[in-house]
């Protein structure tokens, strides 16, 4: 594993949307489709200053050093992909990570996989955060606010581009009430609900 960037960083998550029904319409063409999506990104990784830091199937975690060169990359793998049968998610944020001895841990890491999930194939998102670091000139829409999974504040989401999608995929239209305080430190309360 090439060096990782460290202190703040823009980690971008990949996945490849309906891969199952994908491997069924292509049948043996299915390897060659995935090799071919696994070329893309990792060119455009490479071309725009990014670290792959893991895979897993058809997904991708990578990680920048600058906003802008992670959004260049992102689009540069979305427009490439775009003759391709895969329709690939992605999903930014900016943080600081703890730098593990394998890779990174801490709820960025978490923030990035959840605003990639909230996604659609051929979309890119980015957490607002990430939106701060472009230049004016970088054409996002503004999503508004969104509730991602395990994340009890709602999260900003922008979108790279004016494509339409549909609704993402998050928990704002959901009746569970958000969680106004985590339950960590309230061991009282967790006593009489036990």
């Amino acid at each position: 594993m090439s060096q990782l960037p460290s202190d703040r960083v823009t980690l971008l998550f990949t996945d490849i949307e309906g891969s199952t029904r994908l491997l069924h319409e292509l049948g043996d063409g299915y390897a060659d489709a995935l090799a071919e999506h696994r070329r893309v990104l990792r060119a455009a990784f490479g071309r725009h200053g990014g670290v792959e830091v893991g895979t897993q199937g058809d997904a991708f975690f990578a990680a920048f050093e600058r906003a802008t060169d992670a959004i260049a990359a992102a689009a540069a793998a979305q427009s490439e992909l775009a003759a391709t049968p895969v329709r690939v998610r992605l999903g930014l944020h900016t943080g600081e990570p703890r730098l593990a001895d394998d890779g990174y841990t801490g709820l960025d890491v978490h923030r990035a996989a959840r605003v990639m999930s909230a996604g659609h194939g051929g979309q890119v998102l980015l957490s607002e955060t990430t939106s701060r670091l472009l230049a004016d000139d970088v054409e996002l829409t503004d999503l508004g606010e969104h509730r991602l999974k395990d994340l009890t504040a709602p999260q900003r989401l922008y979108q790279l581009g004016r494509d339409r999608f549909p609704p993402l995929r998050t928990l704002h239209r959901s009746t569970l009430p958000v969680q106004p305080t985590p339950l960590v430190g309230r061991r009282r309360e967790l006593r009489e609900l036990c």
